[in-house]
C-alpha cells in the first residue's frame, strides 16, 4: 500500500527532516538513508517501521543539520601562511597584483569545519528526540495508508459482490446442464441407430454418467462460493490480510479455470470468462492490502 510522509524538528543546535515513502511489495523491506555517525539507530527505526507497515517497501531519509558553534571553524595556519608566501613570489615574478585574503581562505586545506563538539549525554538527547520525529512520521504514514486501506476496502467488496453474483449465475446455468447432455446424447444415439449399429443399453447409461461427471461444476461453485465469504470475513478483520487475501485469490482463479474447462454450454463459458476477468481485477487490487 502506498504512501507518503514528513516530518521535521529540532533541538539545540541540530535540526533534521525526515521522509518516508512506502510503495507496493509482496514482502516487507525497509531501506534506510541515515547520515554518517547515526547508524546505530537503523535496528530501532526497521523495528518501529515494522509496527506501522506490515507489508510493502518503506523508503526513509533522514537529513541532519548541526548549526556551526563557536570554535567550529578552524584555520589552517601553516597552511594560509605558505600559499601566501608562494603567491606572493608569483606575483613578484610575474608583476601580477598579489593574492588577496579572500582568494586565499578559499582554497583547499585552509579552512577547516570541525565538528560540534557534545558529550554523550546531548547525543543521547538528540538521538531520543530524532526517534520521537520518525515515531510520528511514522504514525502519518499509517494513518495515510489506512485512508487509503478504507477506499480499498470498498473496491474489494464491490469487486467480492461481482464474483458472488457470477457464481450465483454459474450455479443457475448448472441446472441446465443435465438437460442438455441427455438432448445431445439422444442426437448422438439417433444418429448412430440411422447406420444400422446395434447399441448396448447398458453402455449408453455408463457414457452418459460419464459426461454427466465431467461438465458437473457443483464442486466448484461450492468452493467458490465458500471463498467469498472466506474474504469478506478477512476484508473485515483488524489485522493485515494481504498474504491471506492474496491466497484466495489464486484459489478463485484455480476453480475459475476449472469451472471454464468444465463448462457444457457456452452461456456457462461466458459466465466463467466473466468470473476470471474480476477475479484477475480483484488479485490485482490484493497486491495493495498489508
Amino acid at each position: 500500500m502506498t504512501g507518503f510522509a514528513r516530518v521535521d524538528g529540532q533541538t539545540g543546535s541540530s535540526r533534521w527532516h525526515w521522509e518516508a515513502r512506502a510503495v507496493n511489495g509482496k514482502a516487507f523491506e525497509v531501506r534506510l538513508r541515515l547520515p554518517n555517525g547515526l547508524e546505530a539507530l537503523e535496528a530501532e527505526l526497521r523495528e518501529r517501521a515494522g509496527r506501522h507497515v506490515r507489508r510493502g517497501t518503506v523508503q526513509v531519509t533522514l537529513q541532519l543539520r548541526d548549526e556551526l558553534r563557536s570554535g567550529a571553524v578552524r584555520v589552517n595556519h601553516a597552511v594560509l601562511a605558505e600559499l601566501l608566501r608562494v603567491g606572493r613570489d608569483l606575483a613578484t615574478t610575474l608583476g601580477s597584483p598579489a593574492p588577496t585574503i579572500e582568494g586565499v581562505l578559499g582554497l583547499p586545506g585552509v579552512i577547516e569545519l570541525g565538528e560540534p563538539e557534545r558529550d554523550e549525554g546531548e547525543i543521547a538527547a538528540r538521538n531520543a528526540a530524532v526517534m520521537a520525529s520518525a515515531e510520528e512520521m511514522f504514525g502519518r504514514l499509517s494513518a495515510m495508508q489506512r485512508a487509503e486501506g478504507a477506499k480499498l476496502e470498498s473496491v474489494l467488496k464491490g469487486q467480492l459482490a461481482q464474483i458472488a453474483g457470477l457464481v450465483a449465475e454459474a450455479r443457475e446455468g448448472q441446472g441446465r446442464v443435465a438437460g442438455l447432455i441427455r438432448s445431445r446424447l439422444a442426437e448422438q444415439v439417433a444418429r448412430l441407430i440411422d447406420t444400422g449399429l446395434t447399441l448396448d443399453p447398458e453402455r449408453l447409461h455408463q457414457e452418459a454418467a460419464i459426461l454427466a461427471t465431467r461438465a458437473d461444476i457443483q464442486e466448484e461453485i461450492d468452493r467458490l462460493g465458500a471463498h467469498v465469504e472466506a474474504a469478506r470475513e478477512l476484508l473485515e478483520s483488524s489485522e493485515p490480510v494481504g498474504r491471506r487475501l492474496d491466497f484466495l485469490a489464486q484459489e478463485f482463479n484455480r476453480e475459475a479455470n476449472t469451472l471454464c474447462s468444465k463448462a457444457a454450454d457456452t452461456a456457462l463459458i461466458r459466465t466463467g470468462l466473466a468470473l476470471k476477468a474480476v477475479i484477475d481485477q480483484f488479485r490485482e487490487q490484493v497486491q495493495n492490502v498489508q
